[in-house]
């Protein structure tokens, strides 16, 4: 496969700079992880109440390679353990996207939830994507589903 000048097991290289003092470069924390970590960086503990919903700034920008974008996606331990995800998760950042990377966090828990400067908050992926071109047609063709939606092929 081949997005761009990128083939499967070539590596990929993303240029990551550090907006804020305290900005840490996002980890993978195992040989096998596919995300890497990304880190609050806070001047002060933000807290999040139960239903309450906040962008967290993790102080870097990247710069996506064309042909690839990099997805937020919520880290597991945190919806476990206090009920805190990614709102708009996966998130989206697009390879013309520039600014600095913040993280929607919603508190789906019980009780407020305190986001530390350095606190692992989201996991970052990257994937290649493709743009195909769309137009309108007269009709589609069939499939077994049609316009069956919600829960058609069972729960």
């Amino acid at each position: 496969m081949s997005i761009g000048h990128i083939r499967a097991g070539d590596s990929l290289t993303v240029y990551v700079v550090a907006l804020r003092e305290g900005a840490r470069l996002p980890e993978r924390m195992s040989e096998g992880a596919v995300g890497f970590d990304l880190f609050a960086c806070l001047e002060e503990e933000c807290v999040i109440a139960p239903g309450e919903r906040k962008c967290i700034p993790t102080g870097i920008a990247i710069e996506v390679p064309p042909g690839w974008e990099a997805q937020i996606r919520p880290r597991s331990g945190l919806a476990l353990l206090h009920g805190v995800t990614v709102l708009n998760a996966p998130g989206t950042i697009d390879n013309d996207f520039r600014g600095e990377i913040q993280v929607l966090l919603v508190n789906l828990g019980d009780a407020p939830f305190r986001a530390r400067h350095g606190d692992r908050i989201a996991q970052l992926i990257f994937a290649p994507f493709f743009t195909p071109k769309l137009e309108f047609a007269k009709s589609l063709s069939p499939s077994h589903r049609q316009g069956k939606g919600f829960g058609s092929t069972g729960i």
